[in-house]
């Protein structure tokens, strides 16, 4: 559940200006109330809390663009192609600022790790990043986007044809290959998901 500390007036407006529907609070302590899709954003007195399913769509409007953030990865599979689940986490100095993980049904690992990657991408795409330092532990999927090596599966083709697509949306990005255990939190996450499936 997003806290976003920031001036509520000043949220409140962005997200009307966004076309979403701010009403009243329930409470007394409550300033206003906005939902869209699966997810509701409260204004508190210094705060908007964002709950519900899918919070990205309300944070990304609330938060302040631009800025840089450090993108990591993770996808898997159980049995190669199997049950597969991707996992991705967004941090900038302030932490992490969100996270995410969900079950992508039958899949390879390498297609499951450039799920993860689109995932990824396009979270920081929606919280309006201009810089991102993307981060993984597939090193094949790196090599492969970063044109060191071929991509002859053409399904993964037209995955790394997306990721460029995505990439281009930033005003600078980097992406480099790490050790698994710098990349746990990722991993976990896609462990969740292939957990769920």
């Amino acid at each position: 559940m997003p806290v976003i500390e920031c001036d509520v007036d000043v949220a409140r407006e962005l997200l009307e200006d966004a076309g979403v529907t701010v009403e009243d609070g329930n409470t007394q302590h409550e300033r206003w109330r906005a939902s869209r899709g699966g997810a509701t954003a409260v204004g508190y007195e210094s705060k908007v809390v964002v709950q519900g399913s899918n919070p990205r769509d309300l944070e990304a409007v609330i938060r302040d663009g631009g800025g840089r953030a450090h993108v990591y990865f993770d996808g898997g599979a159980r049995g190669n192609p199997g049950p597969a689940g991707i996992g991705w986490v967004i941090v900038t100095s302030e932490g992490i600022v969100a996270e995410g993980s969900d079950t992508i049904g039958h899949a390879t690992n390498n297609q499951a790790e450039y799920e993860a990657l689109i995932a990824a991408l396009e979270a920081a795409r929606d919280y309006g990043y201009d810089e991102v330092h993307v981060r993984g532990d597939s090193e094949l999927i790196v090599k492969q986007v970063r044109g060191e090596y071929n991509t002859n599966n053409p399904e993964l083709r037209e995955r790394r044809v997306t990721v460029h697509e995505l990439l281009s949306a930033f005003d600078e990005w980097t992406l480099e290959h790490i050790p698994r255990d710098v990349n746990e939190r990722a991993d976990e996450l896609a462990n969740e998901a292939m957990d769920r499936s």
